[in-house]
């Protein structure tokens, strides 16, 4: 019996931690989530607004104030700070140190290693990320019944398996929204850009697993081979 019970136990498959996310897809640079909502993470570029006069400052003030009065749809303003890991920098240093055939340059890249050393050693050096997601329910604007709305809450990811004509006139809806966003937003004067598949991928890999992601990189998609 116990024999038996090991073999049950052992032939159990694991549950996997994926069902645990509030992500379902990731496709066409599109985050598609369980609830049946799509989001475009757009990263935003900052600005240094103390070294701004006061006529930028009080225009950047006004501008901002703007783009918030004129938002008609739900958005989501994340800023993430993280850990910057220099590790690929330094070893791209310690190559150009040994190529370098001046003795006076490759004295001043070594102590310019070993400063930036010393400076980690000392304390964390932070990296700020600022982001905007612009957010689409494909039901928000659809007028459901008791059993319809039933329906979609016992079974969210049933119906998140959306057919492909359906999801490209999501699409379209969800993408008018971020070019008016990116619209409103370049106004302050910074970069906006929305996140490729490849990008969004990372950011929640990096986001959920913090401490793994430092010493294992993301695969590139395109590389990926599905076996059926």
């Amino acid at each position: 019996m116990a024999d038996n019970k090991n073999k049950l136990v052992k032939s159990k498959p694991g549950v996997s931690t994926q069902q645990y996310l509030d992500i379902s897809e990731i496709k066409d640079n599109i985050a598609i989530m369980r609830d049946g909502t799509l989001r475009v993470v757009l990263s935003v570029s900052s600005i240094n607004f103390a070294l701004k006069s006061e006529d930028e400052q009080n225009a950047i003030i006004a501008a901002y104030v703007g783009f918030l009065n004129n938002i008609n749809s739900m958005i989501q303003i994340v800023v993430q700070s993280r850990e910057l890991n220099i590790t690929s920098y330094l070893e791209h240093l310690q190559v150009k140190a040994k190529e370098q055939t001046n003795k006076l340059l490759k004295v001043q890249i070594n102590d310019y290693i070993d400063y930036i050393k010393e400076l980690i050693s000392i304390g964390k050096i932070m990296n700020k990320k600022f982001y905007v997601v612009v957010s689409y329910s494909p039901t928000s604007d659809q007028h459901k019944g008791f059993f319809g709305s039933l329906s979609e809450a016992l079974k969210p990811a049933t119906f998140l398996k959306l057919k492909e004509v359906k999801f490209n006139h999501y699409k379209e809806a969800l993408n008018r929204r971020v070019d008016s966003v990116i619209q409103s937003i370049s106004s302050l004067g910074v970069e906006v850009k929305p996140l490729s598949t490849q990008e969004l991928i990372e950011l929640y890999y990096d986001t959920y697993n913090p401490e793994t992601s430092k010493n294992e990189a993301m695969v590139d998609v395109n590389k990926l081979r599905l076996e059926m």
